[in-house]
């Protein structure tokens, strides 16, 4: 008999205010220049309102999709839109690591 595939195990983690902002102070500590910080900060915030506005949705990629359709509805321009999604790739690292 051959190898049976293991599917990996993606925990739909819904996360609560708490934890979003235990993942942003690290990520924030983790940044260097002062300019860097708040601009991330900023955008982590927007994030974290826009996330905890939305019905319990697990932060996933699908997730991160839809607040770019959000970004994208309010016509930002597109190296802004990066810049945000930037600090939420981090912010998702951060989740991931800490479990």
């Amino acid at each position: 008999m051959g190898k049976q595939k293991v599917k990996p195990n993606y925990r739909r983690r819904v996360l609560r205010l708490p934890d979003l902002d235990h993942c942003k102070a690290a990520v924030l500590s983790s940044l260097g220049p002062p300019a860097s910080r708040r601009v991330y900060e900023y955008a982590i915030d927007q994030f974290i309102a826009w996330y905890c506005s939305e019905p319990r949705l697990a932060f996933n990629r699908i997730v991160v999709v839809r607040y770019r359709m959000y970004l994208e509805s309010r016509h930002l321009a597109a190296s802004t839109i990066n810049q945000q999604l930037a600090a939420v790739r981090r912010l998702a690292h951060e989740a991931a690591d800490a479990g």
